[in-house]
């Protein structure tokens, strides 16, 4: 499983000639490093004298934070396996036989599975990775000062999480037969794209008037 190379493990495999992992699995990669440093800073708030000086639903909100950065640090590590997996399975559909018509009528359709599961799941880190800006909002209104540009980081990483795993998408989309499952992901991705860079500016422009 991926998430349990070393790191210098990981980047070689990556650097190899094999074609997963691949952009997929990085972009999950960066989402779960982008709410590990959500998580820091809110660890890094909470007991301390400002979070205790906070009103009570403020400090329930750090917490929630906080626990919502810990599940997502692990979902995504979840997809970034999930994401070289799928593939996999895709590339083995395709060596399915092809000999007889009716071989050939199973292998289409196992491969057109096999691309909407590959889409699935960058859709899911997307969409993840866009959850991600709620929880930095909550970071950088009541958490540790000290840390707000590891919220910062945390942003262009949500960001080009959702970015990757979009054009993850958009690749898989091509090969799919199925425009009414086309038309809707291509929707859905152009707004969570276009409100994830809404969300990063707004939230970069705090964190620069505080560094």
């Amino acid at each position: 499983m991926l998430d349990k190379m070393h790191v210098n493990e990981f980047i070689n495999e990556l650097a190899s000639n094999s074609p997963a992992p691949g952009g997929g699995s990085v972009a999950a990669l960066c989402g779960s490093l982008g709410a590990a440093l959500t998580s820091m800073v809110f660890n890094l708030t909470v007991g301390k004298k400002a979070y205790l000086a906070l009103g009570d639903e403020e400090r329930a909100s750090v917490d929630a934070g906080l626990v919502k950065a810990n599940d997502l640090k692990d979902d995504f590590l979840r997809l970034m396996n999930e994401d070289t997996q799928v593939f996999n399975k895709l590339m083995a559909a395709f060596k399915m036989p092809k000999e007889t018509e009716e071989e050939k009528a199973a292998r289409s359709e196992v491969i057109q599975e096999a691309y909407k599961a590959a889409t699935n799941v960058p859709l899911e880190v997307a969409r993840k990775a866009y959850d991600i800006y709620e929880i930095i909002e909550i970071a950088i209104d009541h958490g540790n000062k000290n840390a707000i540009s590891d919220a910062g980081v945390a942003a262009l990483l949500a960001q080009a999480t959702i970015e990757g795993a979009i054009m993850n998408v958009k690749i898989n989309l091509g090969s799919i037969k199925d425009e009414e499952f086309t038309t809707a992901l291509r929707e859905e991705i152009k707004v969570i794209s276009e409100d994830g860079v809404r969300l990063q500016k707004e939230i970069l422009d705090v964190v620069n008037e505080h560094i």
